[in-house]
Order: C-alpha cells, then sequence, then structure tokens
C-alpha cells in the first residue's frame, strides 16, 4: 500500500522479479486508446484512397503519444516508488493524455493543436514535476534529472510558440515540428550524458513487449469487423477472409518479436538507446498495419474507394518496416545461426515486394507463416544473447 509522501529514490537495476505495476499497465491502456484515435484518421485516409495526403498527420501525431509513453516509461524504470504523489502526477499526466486523444480527430481534420497543446501542456508538466522530485531526492542523479526537466519545460515552450507563430498545415508548421521533435529526442541523450539513468533492462523488456501486445490487439478489432460481416444481411465471405488472413499476420508477428526473450541484450549506450528509439517504428508499422486491415475490410464490405493493389501496398510495406526494424534493434545484437540472421532481412524485402505487386491479403499471411517457420523455430524461451 502507498505511503502519502516518501523520497523518491533510484530503484536497484538488478532487481529480480521486476514486474510492471498495475498504474503502468493502466498507462499503457491510456496510451492505446490515443494511439487508437490517431489510427482511425489514417484507416479512415486509406480506405478513402487518399492515405499518403493523411500520412503526415499520422506520423506527427502517433510520435508525440509515442513519446509521452516513452517518456513515463524510462522515468518509471528508474524512480517509481509507488507513493501518492507519484500516483497523482502519473494520472495527471494520464489526464493530458486523454485529452490529447479526446482531440484528436479534431487534430487530425484541422492540425488545429490547441487540444495537442493543452494535453502536451498537462503531461510534460506532470513530468517536469516526477524529474525535479527525483533531483531532489537522489544527489548522485541531479544533474541528469534536472536535464530532463530542463529539456522537457524547453521543448514544451517552443510547441507553444509554434502554436502560436505557424499556420496549421503550413510548410513552415511541419518544419517548426519536426525541428522540435530534434529537440526533443536530444533530450535523453544530453541528460543521460550526464549519469546514465538506473533502469531496469527486464522490466524495460516487459515494458515495450506488453505495449506491443496490446497494439496487435487493436488490430484484433479491425478482424473482429471482418468477422462481423459473415452476420449482415448479405455475409461477405471476401471480408472473412481478410480476417482470417488479417489473423495470421497477427499471430506471426507476435511470434516472431517474442521469438527471443533478451529483446534488450545490454544496458550500455549506444545499444540501449537504439533498442528504445528504434521501436517507434515498431509500433508505427504496426498501427499502419491494423489501418491498412481495416480498410481491406472496408474494400470487401464495399465501403471503401479504395483499391485492392491500394491496400495492398499498406499491408506490405508496414509489414516491411515492421520485421526490418526488428532486424536492426533485436537481431543485429544477437549471435544468430547462420540460417536464421538473415531470415528478416530477406523477408521484409519479399513484404516490400509483395506491396509493389499488389498482392492479396491472403498471400502476406502465407509469407508472415513462412517468416515465422524461417526464425523462430527452437527460439523460444531461450534467447541467445551477444
Amino acid at each position: 500500500m502507498s505511503a502519502i509522501l516518501r523520497p523518491l529514490v533510484s530503484r536497484n537495476p538488478s532487481e529480480h522479479h521486476r514486474v510492471s505495476t498495475t498504474l503502468e499497465l493502466f498507462f499503457d491502456l491510456i496510451t492505446v486508446i490515443a494511439i487508437a484515435a490517431v489510427t482511425a484518421g489514417l484507416h479512415h485516409g486509406i480506405s478513402e484512397g487518399h492515405g499518403l495526403e493523411v500520412l503526415p498527420r499520422f506520423l506527427f501525431l502517433f510520435f508525440a503519444i509515442w513519446w509521452c509513453w516513452m517518456n513515463f516509461t524510462w522515468f518509471a524504470s528508474a524512480f517509481d516508488n509507488d507513493d501518492s504523489l507519484y500516483r497523482l502526477l502519473v494520472m495527471v499526466i494520464m489526464c493530458g493524455e486523454l485529452i490529447f486523444a479526446g482531440g484528436a480527430g479534431y487534430i487530425f481534420d484541422t492540425l488545429d493543436m490547441r487540444f495537442g497543446i493543452l494535453g502536451w501542456v498537462i503531461m510534460r508538466l506532470g513530468m517536469a514535476a516526477l524529474w525535479l522530485r527525483a533531483a531532489r531526492d537522489n544527489p548522485d542523479y541531479r544533474q541528469t534529472c534536472f536535464r530532463y526537466a530542463l529539456g522537457i519545460l524547453v521543448a514544451q515552450a517552443l510547441w507553444a510558440l509554434m502554436y502560436f507563430t505557424t499556420a496549421p498545415g503550413s510548410t513552415a508548421f511541419f518544419v517548426a515540428g519536426i525541428g522540435i521533435y530534434v529537440v526533443e529526442l536530444a533530450v535523453p541523450a544530453f541528460a543521460e550524458s550526464a549519469k546514465p539513468t538506473p533502469f531496469h533492462r527486464h522490466h524495460i523488456i516487459e515494458r515495450y513487449g506488453l505495449l506491443m501486445i496490446i497494439s496487435l490487439g487493436e488490430i484484433m478489432l479491425s478482424v473482429s469487423h471482418g468477422f462481423g460481416a459473415l452476420f449482415s444481411d448479405h455475409p461477405s465471405l471476401e471480408a472473412a477472409l481478410t480476417a482470417v488472413s488479417g489473423l495470421v499476420v497477427v499471430f506471426s508477428i507476435w511470434w516472431v518479436y517474442f521469438c527471443e526473450e533478451e529483446q534488450l541484450t545490454t544496458t550500455a549506450q549506444p545499444q540501449a538507446m537504439i533498442w528504445g528509439y528504434g521501436h517507434v517504428l515498431i509500433f508505427l508499422a504496426t498501427a499502419v498495419l491494423g489501418a491498412a486491415i481495416a480498410a481491406g475490410v472496408d474494400l470487401a464490405t464495399h465501403h471503401g474507394e479504395a483499391t485492392a493493389g491500394d491496400v495492398s501496398r499498406w499491408l506490405g510495406l508496414a509489414l516491411a518496416l515492421l520485421f526490418a526494424t526488428l532486424r536492426l534493434v533485436r537481431d543485429r545484437a544477437h549471435r544468430l545461426p547462420a540460417h536464421l540472421a538473415p531470415a528478416l532481412p530477406v523477408m521484409a524485402a519479399v513484404f516490400a515486394a509483395g506491396g509493389l505487386l499488389g498482392l492479396p491479403v491472403w498471400a502476406y499471411a502465407i509469407l508472415s507463416v513462412v517468416l515465422v517457420g524461417w526464425r523462430s523455430p527452437g527460439r523460444e524461451r531461450h534467447g541467445a544473447a551477444s
């Protein structure tokens, strides 16, 4: 049971049986609600035949949500003390993220960031307060924590300045946004250069794995809509085939992603940062895949304007990005047998080619099963870390 207030001291990075807390799981749920709100905009864009037009908006908003999750997840791994003030500050961050999620549709349509700025101000004030608490209670990490707090507040001030000085959707808007994201990404490197925070490696692996599972679960909602077409007045076997194919693809992604227990093999830089940052592309590709499968169901039930080739390109390129990134952030750091090492890059190239050729959805299911058979046999439960 949490105390009202106790020192927010660093956790032991070698602590045994360190698992995610219920508050962290709650935070993940809020994050996925926000991701779903943004992904819905991409889904409708793909389904209506103008996915490329809305892609920059999706990327802009998706990164913001993921970055909020990243900030909290790595902080909690190092400093979570579960007292009442800690819980309240995390709930403040969650409130800000829900405001962002609630306005995601409006932001997606207009790029008017008033809801984004409001949500982010709340989130960032909560996050900065946590870092300042950690700075007060951890003399050894004081400079690191102060740098994090300062970086967060400076970046937030830049977002506010951008809102008041650029027109939504203008070239200046996107250029300024990209520049501020560069500042955001630089904050951890700047802060950790003072003294690396004592994150728990296996706890971080679990946190990323849990977000991956929940992200895959979102795709299952699109799959269920495909099966739901069987119960309409005009049952659609094509939609059911899309759903079955999507289900096989999701199961295959789960199988390949979790075939190595040691996802992150070291706490040393730069590998830990490559792994942590690189996952944004894995989560991004998973969200795009869900949008594409949903668009495929729309196509099968005659509720969309996209062609089969359009949907195939989104499916193939999303899968290619996912597995190519997994090779970069995970497999590159493992000493894999010669016959397993090329599995992810080769199949990523095959998925990309399939997208360009316009393969049907069921073909991706078959290719996904091929990848499972190639990359993961015998790998479960005993990852080969370097």
